[in-house]
């Protein structure tokens, strides 16, 4: 890997996200993978300059739930496309009376309570344990909370965000629970994009955009949905000037993650290299080409 690194912007989120105003040279490719199909075709571009891959993880027009997103493509087809930072934003629900309706929350630790889902890009033939105790990059994280105070977005920094498996939304009893275990947002969609994106090397960061209170909250029942309809235009206008304050802070050559995000495989893989199998190292040679290479 060089030492000096020209920043790639990858951005997964929702339709309205890549209508952002001052894209050039914009166009859809689709991108194969050894994982099958991503969600959709990605949207290449640059913005103020900077080289940007836009991906919708449902799929334009949102036709496919979030337990049957294939991850392992998405975040394969993100780095195949030479992504090296991945900006995720998604809309999620609040157990917290202090983050509201229009909210955003800078994520950085989850709970994975998912079970329908590929969770790994290695397996038979391939074993590697990556490290997820600190989830997100810092590095990205300070660069989204000062383009959020830049803008005076509603934002709070740190948070937890439970991932459920969907496509129901929780029972009273299961939200709160989850408060109880300290969680702040409940969504179905960043894991195991998180854990995919550090198993690929990728410096990750979370954007938790709050559409409305979870179950657990006195007036959920009274929620209807132009309310919600009304808040998720509010939350994709303010995700819009939010990327587009964000990526000249991150767009410029840098240096290595000093979080190590981008070295992730470094002590990860156990198998010996002569018990590794073939069609396995072949699969891998995007997400892991820069330790497999070397072996």
């Amino acid at each position: 890997m060089p030492e000096t690194v020209e920043p790639v912007i990858g951005l997964i989120g929702g339709s309205g996200l890549y209508d952002i105003d001052g894209i050039e040279d914009r166009e859809w490719r689709h991108v194969s993978t050894p994982w099958g199909d991503p969600s959709d075709q990605l949207l290449f571009g640059r913005l103020a300059g900077i080289r940007c891959v836009f991906l919708p993880r449902h799929g334009r027009g949102h036709p496919t739930p979030p337990s049957a997103l294939n991850f392992r493509a998405n975040i394969d087809a993100l780095k195949r496309s030479g992504v090296t930072d991945v900006i995720s934003l998604s809309a999620v629900g609040s157990l917290r009376e202090e983050l509201p309706p229009g909210h955003f929350v800078i994520v950085d630790q989850f709970i994975d309570r998912t079970f329908a889902r590929e969770k790994s890009f290695f397996g038979q033939g391939c074993v590697a344990h990556v490290s997820v105790a600190h989830p997100t990059c810092p590095r990205l994280s300070d660069a989204v909370e000062a383009a959020g105070k830049e803008l005076d977005l509603p934002m709070t920094r740190g948070g937890t965000y439970l991932v459920m498996e969907g496509p129901q939304f929780s029972t009273k009893a299961e939200s709160e629970l989850y408060r109880s275990w300290g969680c702040h947002v409940i969504g179905m969609t960043n894991m195991p994009e998180a854990k995919l994106a550090r198993e690929a090397e990728l410096c990750y960061a979370s954007v938790a955009m709050v559409t409305d209170f979870d179950c657990w909250h006195p007036d959920h029942d009274h929620v209807t949905v132009d309310q919600v309809v009304k808040v998720l235009f509010s939350n994709a206008d303010k995700a819009r000037s939010l990327v587009q304050a964000l990526i000249p802070r991150i767009g410029a050559p840098r240096g290595l993650c000093p979080a190590g995000c981008d070295r992730a495989l470094d002590h990860a893989i156990i198998t010996a290299p002569e018990m590794r199998a073939p069609a396995m190292l072949a699969k891998l040679d995007a997400v892991a080409g820069r330790i497999l290479g070397a072996h």
